[in-house]
C-alpha cells in the first residue's frame, strides 16, 4: 500500500531586521514566548483518538493463495490509527506495583501476610515495641493500641520461581495493555466453514448471544478480572491442496475480516487475526495482514500447527514453529505499534506438543508486544491438564490461554468450566473456544 508523505508547509521568506527595528523585536519576542506557552499546552493535552475510515479501499483475490492488495478503490477497510498531539512524548505508564500484584494473582502466590503493628506507648514519647517506630509526644501513661493490618504483594523482582516471569525476561509493557487487568475470551472459527469453530458454525445473532453468555459465565467466575469478548478469525487458513503458488494455504477475503471487525464492534469487543503459515511463513503473510493490524482493536495469533517446514502437507504431521519466527513477528508488530501510536500488541502462539515451539527459552517479550502462549490440545479435562503442565508451565514465556472445545472435549468427558480452568496456575489470560 502506498503511503503518500504530508505536503510540506511553503516557508514564508522574512526582510532582514535592521538596526532601526528594535521594537519589532521586542514585540517578536512577546509573541514568540507566547506560541510557545501554547505549544506546551497543547503537548501537555493530547487529542483524544481519532479514527478515520476509509472507504473502499481494498481487494482481494481470495481462497487459493491469492495476494490482498490494498488500492484506492475496492471493498472497504476500516482503518482506525490512534493519534496523538505529539506522538514523541510517553504516554503515562502503568501502576507497577498493581501489575505486579495483578500477575502474582495469577501464579496464585498470595499477598505478604497481614502486619499486625502492637505498640506501647511510653512517657518518653516512643513506640517501645513493633515493628514501626515514629515519634509521639505528650504522652503521660502507658497505653496499647493496635493498628489496622495492610498488606503488600512482593516485589515481582524478589519471586524465584517460574511463575510470574521476572522482570528481567518479561518487562513492563507500554500504557494502555490489556493483560494481566483483563482477561480476553475468544470465539474462534472461519466464516466460510461450520466446522473450524463456533465463529462460523452458528448464526451471527446466535453466535454473539453465546460469547454474550460465556463471557459472563467468566465475569462471574472472577469478579476481579474484567473480561473482554473478542473473535478470533482464522484469516490465512492451512489447506489441503498446494493452490496456484504451492503453499498450501489460502488467505481470506478484506470483505470477510471486514464482517468481523463489524461483528466485533457490535459487543464493544476485539479482533484476533489467526495465521496458519502452511509452506509459507511469518514474514510473507503477516505483513499482508498490516492494514487491519494497525487498527487498536486487532491482535494476532500464530498457529505453529499448520506452519510445515519440512515441506510435508499440512495436516500429515505437526508443524513447528522457532523462536526467531515469533521473535521477527513480535518485532513486526512492535514496529507498527511505534509507527501508528499503538497501544501494545498481543501476540498469541498456539502450542500442545514440546516440538510445536523451538527454543521457547529465546523468546523475548518486548513492552510493545504482549506473549501469550495458549494450550491447544482437546480430549479429557486429565489429558488438557497434563498438556497444560507439561508444555505450557514448564516453559514460561510471559502470559498463557487455554483452549476448549465444545464438541470433542464434551466427547471425551466434559467441557471444563471456568472454576476448573481458574485453578490452573498460572491462570490464563486468553480462552479460547472453538
Amino acid at each position: 500500500m502506498d503511503r503518500k508523505s504530508p505536503s510540506q508547509p511553503k516557508i514564508k521568506r522574512k526582510t532582514p531586521l535592521t538596526r532601526g527595528s528594535t521594537g519589532s523585536l521586542v514585540v517578536g519576542g512577546i509573541a514568540i514566548i507566547a506560541v510557545a506557552v501554547a505549544v506546551i499546552a497543547f503537548m501537555r493535552f493530547p487529542r483524544t483518538f481519532n479514527v478515520d475510515i476509509i472507504g473502499d479501499n481494498a481487494t482481494s483475490t481470495g481462497m487459493g493463495g491469492g495476494n490482498p492488495s490494498v488500492q484506492q478503490s475496492g471493498s472497504g477497510i476500516l482503518a482506525a490509527v490512534g493519534t496523538y498531539a505529539n506522538p514523541a512524548m510517553p504516554l503515562p505508564g502503568i501502576d507497577h506495583a498493581s501489575y505486579d500484584a495483578k500477575i502474582l494473582a495469577l501464579a496464585h502466590i498470595p499477598p505478604a501476610p497481614p502486619v499486625i503493628v502492637t505498640s506501647t506507648r511510653t512517657a518518653t514519647g516512643t513506640f517501645s515495641s513493633g515493628t514501626l517506630k515514629t515519634a509521639a509526644t505528650n504522652i503521660s501513661a502507658e497505653s496499647t493500641e493496635e493498628y489496622p493490618p495492610f498488606a503488600m504483594a512482593p516485589p515481582r523482582s524478589q519471586i524465584m520461581s517460574l511463575w510470574p516471569v521476572p522482570i528481567t525476561k518479561a518487562p513492563y509493557p507500554n500504557a494502555g495493555a490489556l493483560l494481566p487487568f483483563n482477561r480476553i475470551v475468544a470465539y474462534y472459527g472461519n466464516l466460510y466453514s461450520k466446522q473450524m469453530g463456533v465463529l462460523g458454525q452458528y448464526p451471527e445473532p446466535q453466535m454473539l448471544a453465546m460469547l454474550a453468555s460465556t463471557t459472563a459465565m467468566w465475569q462471574a467466575a472472577d469478579t476481579s478480572t474484567h473480561v473482554i469478548p473478542a473473535l478470533d478469525y482464522i484469516a490465512v487458513t492451512a489447506q489441503g491442496s498446494a493452490g496456484t503458488d504451492g503453499k498450501y494455504r489460502a488467505r481470506m477475503p478484506a470483505d470477510q475480516i471486514d464482517e468481523v471487525l463489524r461483528m466485533a464492534e457490535q459487543i464493544n469487543g476485539i479482533v484476533v487475526l489467526d495465521v496458519q503459515v502452511g509452506l509459507s511463513n511469518a514474514e510473507t503473510e503477516v505483513p499482508l495482514l498490516e492494514p487491519y493490524l494497525k487498527l487498536p482493536q486487532v491482535e494476532l495469533a500464530l498457529d505453529p500447527e499448520f506452519a510445515m517446514h519440512n515441506g510435508a502437507r499440512p495436516g500429515t504431521v505437526i508443524g513447528t514453529m522457532d523462536a526467531s519466527d515469533i521473535n521477527w513477528t513480535a518485532n513486526y508488530l512492535a514496529n507498527l505499534v511505534d509507527q501508528y501510536h499503538l497501544p501494545p500488541k498481543i501476540l498469541i502462539v498456539h502450542r500442545f506438543t514440546q516440538d510445536m515451539v523451538t527454543h521457547t527459552a529465546d523468546i523475548t517479550p518486548l513492552p510493545e508486544v504482549q506473549l501469550v502462549m495458549d494450550m491447544d490440545g482437546f480430549g479429557s479435562e486429565m489429558k488438557k491438564l497434563n498438556t497444560y503442565y507439561s508444555v505450557i508451565e514448564p516453559e514460561p514465556v510471559e502470559f498463557t490461554g487455554f483452549k476448549l472445545f465444545y464438541k470433542n472435549d464434551t466427547d471425551a468427558g466434559h467441557l471444563m468450566t471456568p472454576q476448573d480452568v481458574l485453578r490452573l496456575s498460572p491462570q490464563p489470560s486468553f480462552i479460547q473456544y472453538q
